[in-house]
């Protein structure tokens, strides 16, 4: 007879998703052995516990399981913390160790404060990656396992066929049977797969309702041969792939069983025959909550504990009165309406389900760290790609999307129902130059809408966020009709590109929109999502998981290519710790503190992904205006590669100059001159025996050091109109004569063994390189740079004479001039030659924040290509980034790492291939093509004094670098990886 049974329990154990092997069945037996009748019959019952309540609900429960032993418990509202605490001191409590169990259909964020909410289903219905969601059900099992968690009631494998249906609807992957089945099992073996039981729900079927189960009793009237097409599909792929348990729901179908008011969940045809029997399901099975009126309605607490028992299911969930129910069950073994055999082998199957959960130890949540476990990056990292694989472009009839040619299009955004300068609109700002608007629901009258369309018709394009939307079916989903009206007005003005974040059955108020939009959340992740999406940072595919409309259908989604733009996101997502790039924070407020400098930028970028762009302390040192990343610096000599060289390229690139000619070959002018024979690529290199620096200013002053007046004017007029200082502008003879002063300087003398320039730094060469790209070109520099390349890549801050476009305040100032210009320096270039000229020289005057040159330097990066538009020939970028002479660690125009006994301009683990520049007013750019790398740091150190070094002696910039390359390589030596 053992033998018998012994083999009943393999034959069993093969069929069954929670039987494994004997040491399995020797510790239930032990364990059932050892109970009490009473204290088994409390493994049947799963009770609600909550963390956000008072000591009497706390002692209630933990006096409920150490009277009866109960099965297990399921948390609802609370925080981690609170619950980590309860879950403890429950478990100490537990005979038998306790089962525990969350609705976490979205991760724990569903129930818990300061946790992870990923994507809800509807959204993961629109993904056509279903590894991206085995990947969230594998975070997901992480996060409840390191909560005490056992046990996820998801996913929810209901067809939500039924769009007026008030309790599925975004809690379904969508109305197809076949994708909600494959996204299912996706999510189920994610869990599973890493030790967290699933639970299919709501069996066998709850998406063609269209009342709650909450409240009352749902009816599906469906054939039972319809039923078995379509609502159970997605339950029998996932029993076959493993399931371990489900949960029953509280709907009728007179298809199964034609007594009124039967809920399924008591419904023994539904149960045993259709599930057990059938479908032939052997993991566990639950009941939904007992305390729903779908079935308290019509049965008292004890009652409808018994009658889901009587039904065949496996755990009472949420059970009202669990001594009463004990002692119906007691009764109904002796009167035989229950079989005591029946009732202990479903006891069993409960114990081997606790077996293969790790509930053969004893149980404790670990409360050190637990804040930072729950909440990691690489969570959250998971996160950001199933939002921004969820993302729909539903319409896109005028081809606007992604955004192209952004050097012929004037941008607006609006949102609708939120506040301006929300996530949606400063990660428009990171693309092109934007006005923002925004009308709150408080705000919108006739008067409001008509003003705006008044305003924003007079845009290109605009860029509208619908926010503050719901999921309520009965309330239109949170839309407001006006702004439906609205938005089809405005179109007939301009091009309107509508993103919904909001449930994708709302877009059924925008489908007269020509280019629209489906982000499904309004949550800031989704905010920030969205805006790359739109320009291209990567490939857009999803599509609809639900029909909207006669002309929205289930599956429509315009795919968008990638273009190549910089993307935002965590380090993590490209493999770089956030935990070390965290000490960039810890140097920022050293210099700071030290007075290095009053503030700065970071910004670092891998992959094509920007994972840091922070602003760090004020502009001044009187603490007024905090940096941010739309402060704007003045790069200084960063000026040299952001702007002249890249003129230069540009004229290589086209074959209009040769690098190896002379530049008197193209500036006849340097033909009388000692510089006649210098070539470009020496210039470029600095190795042309040009002077380093020449102090032009000093020759403009009288004998008392005060501006001459055949040079200056304290007010613009006539012919002074160039800009000095604030108030002092210069005559426009003057950079007629620094360019006098530059031809007839001296060089520096011969090498006599080589007979030719050592290597010395100078900012002539780029005097010379800016005459020269300005008469081939046949236009001022600023302006072929404004309309070649920084409009076409969408910057908003890149420019000269910063002063023109934007107030003072995004501005940080420089030095307090008190030698020439006599007064503090802000929105006007502090290298007094470039001011001399103009404002616009070439090796000075260009304003940035750091996130503009990131794009300019992933331009290079990519070797010339960027947002869809190829702006050199790849080889263009690769030779002037190479070093051309020996003995010169520079490039043409570049810096590059140094070798030697140099002092290195760049962290000792930057690769050869490295190159960038560095500026005066304490700046960098670097890019290591080798680690696919882009490192910015502005700031402004010579505030208020330029001979304030400490940025250089403390070595700020170098340190920063080092902890990127350091969090890159985070696992592994980083000196031997440099090496």
């Amino acid at each position: 007879m053992a033998l018998l049974s012994f083999l009943g329990y393999f034959v069993q154990a093969q069929q069954s998703p929670l039987y494994q092997d004997t040491r399995q069945q020797q510790w239930v037996d032990s364990v059932f052995n050892a109970l009490s009748q009473e204290q088994r019959l409390g493994q049947l019952f799963m009770v609600a516990a909550y963390s956000n309540k008072d000591e009497r609900h706390y002692t209630e429960i933990e006096a409920l399981i150490r009277r009866f032993n109960l099965g297990g418990l399921i948390f609802f509202q609370g925080g981690p913390g609170r619950q980590a605490h309860l879950t403890n001191r429950y478990q100490q409590a537990a005979p038998t160790p306790l089962l525990i169990a969350m609705d976490a259909e979205w991760g724990l964020g569903m129930r818990l404060d300061s946790v992870i909410s990923y994507p809800r289903q509807i959204a993961l219905g629109a993904i056509k990656n279903d590894q991206l969601i085995y990947d969230m059900g594998a975070e997901i099992a992480r996060q409840s396992k390191r909560l005490g968690v056992h046990i996820n009631f998801a996913p929810v494998v209901d067809i939500n066929s039924n769009p007026n249906n008030p309790v599925i609807g975004f809690r379904s992957f969508g109305e197809n049977k076949f994708r909600v089945a494959q996204k299912g099992i996706a999510y189920m073996k994610g869990m599973q797969d890493h030790g967290l039981m699933a639970d299919a729900k709501h069996f066998p079927g709850h998406g063609d309702t269209g009342t709650d189960s909450h409240y009352s009793l749902p009816v599906i009237r469906h054939s039972s041969l319809r039923m078995d097409s379509v609502e159970l599909f997605p339950f029998r792929s996932l029993i076959d792939q493993g399931l371990m348990s489900a949960m029953v729901a509280h709907i009728h179908v007179p298809a199964y069983d034609t007594i009124p008011n039967k809920a399924t969940t008591l419904s023994k045809n539904v149960v045993t025959d259709l599930l057990k029997t059938s479908m032939k399901f052997d993991g566990l099975i639950f009941t939904d909550a007992l305390n729903m009126r779908g079935v308290s309605d019509y049965y008292p607490p004890g009652e409808v504990d018994m009658e889901a028992l009587l039904a065949g299911n496996d755990v009472l969930l949420y059970s009202e009165d669990v001594p009463l129910t004990i002692e119906l069950i007691k009764e109904a073994f002796v009167s035989g309406r229950l079989q005591e055999d029946d009732i202990n082998r479903r006891i069993k199957k409960i114990l081997a389900a606790k077996y293969k959960l790790g509930l053969n130890k004893p149980q404790e949540v670990a409360l050190q760290n637990l804040h930072e476990d729950l909440n990691a990056p690489k969570g959250l990292v998971v996160k950001q790609k199933l939002f921004e694989s969820a993302v729909t472009v539903v319409k896109n009839e005028e081809q606007a999307l992604p955004f192209k040619h952004l050097e012929i299009k004037n941008f607006a955004s609006l949102s609708l129902g939120e506040k301006e300068g929300n996530e949606f609109q400063l990660m428009l700002d990171n693309y092109a130059p934007f006005t923002h608007y925004a009308l709150k629901n408080e705000q919108k009258t006739i008067e409001a809408y008509s003003e705006l369309i008044n305003k924003l018709k007079w845009y290109d394009v605009v860029v509208v966020g619908v926010h503050g939307l719901n999921n309520t079916v009965k309330k239109n989903f949170g839309v407001n009709p006006n702004d439906a009206f609205f938005l089809d007005m405005l179109a007939k003005y301009t091009q309107v590109v509508t993103v919904v974040f909001g449930n994708p059955y709302s877009l059924k108020f925008f489908e007269q929109q020509k280019t629209l939009v489906c982000a499904y959340q309004d949550e800031a992740m989704m905010r920030e999502v969205a805006p790359q999406a739109l320009f291209g940072a990567f490939e857009v595919n999803g599509s609809l998981p639900v029909s909207v409309s006669a002309s929205l259908k289930e599956g429509t989604g315009n795919t968008l290519p990638s273009l190549g733009r910089l993307g935002y996101g965590l380090p993590e997502s490209v493999q770089v710790s956030s935990d070390i790039l965290a000490k960039i924070d810890a140097i920022a407020r050293e210099a700071i503190e030290s007075k290095a400098t009053p503030g700065c930028q970071v910004l670092v970028a891998k992959g094509g992904k920007v994972i840091l762009n922070k602003g760090y302390g004020y502009q001044t040192y009187d603490s007024l205006i905090p940096v941010n990343s739309q402060t704007i610096y003045d790069v200084a000599s960063v000026t040299k590669v952001a702007a002249t060289l890249q003129t230069v390229m540009f004229l290589e690139d086209r074959d209009i100059i040769s690098l190896d000619k002379k530049a008197s070959n193209y500036l006849p002018e340097l033909r009388a001159t000692n510089k006649k024979n210098l070539s470009i690529n020496a210039i470029l290199a600095h190795q042309a025996g040009l002077q380093p620096y020449i102090p032009f200013w000093k020759r403009t002053l009288d004998e008392t050091g005060q501006p001459q007046a055949d040079f200056y004017s304290a007010y613009p007029e006539s012919s002074f109109l160039s800009q000095v200082a604030g108030g002092l502008y210069g005559h426009t003879s003057l950079k007629d004569s620094v360019w006098k002063w530059t031809l007839e300087s001296d060089l520096l003398p011969l090498k006599k063994r080589w007979s030719s320039y050592e290597y010395k730094y100078s900012d002539m060469g780029f005097y010379i390189m800016q005459k020269m790209s300005e008469r081939l070109l046949n236009q001022p520099m600023e302006i072929f740079l404004e309309d070649n390349l920084y409009r076409p890549l969408g910057l908003s801050t890149m420019t000269y004479l910063p002063l023109c476009k934007f107030p003072v305040d995004r501005i940080a100032p420089t030095e307090r001039d008190t030698y020439f210009r006599n007064e503090q320096i802000c929105g006007i270039v502090h290298d007094q030659g470039a001011a001399m000229y103009g404002g616009i020289a070439g090796h000075a005057g260009i304003f940035s924040n750091a996130n503009d040159l990131a794009i300019l330097m992933q331009m290079h990066l990519q070797n010339g290509y960027y947002g869809g538009h190829r702006y050199f020939q790849e080889k263009t970028i690769p030779k002037f980034t190479e070093k051309h002479f020996r003995g010169n660690r520079r490039g043409l125009g570049w810096d590059k790492p140094a070798t030697g006994k140099e002092n290195n301009p760049a962290s000792q683990y930057a690769s050869y291939k490295t190159y960038g520049h560095t500026g005066f007013t304490g700046t960098a750019v670097w890019v290591d093509p080798e680690h696919d790398l882009i490192y910015v740091f502005l700031s402004n150190r010579i505030y208020p004094d330029a001979n304030n070094t400490l940025l250089i002696k403390n070595n700020i910039r170098t340190r920063v670098q080092d902890v990127i390359y350091e969090a890159m390589w985070s696992d592994k030596n980083v000196t031997d990886l440099a090496n």
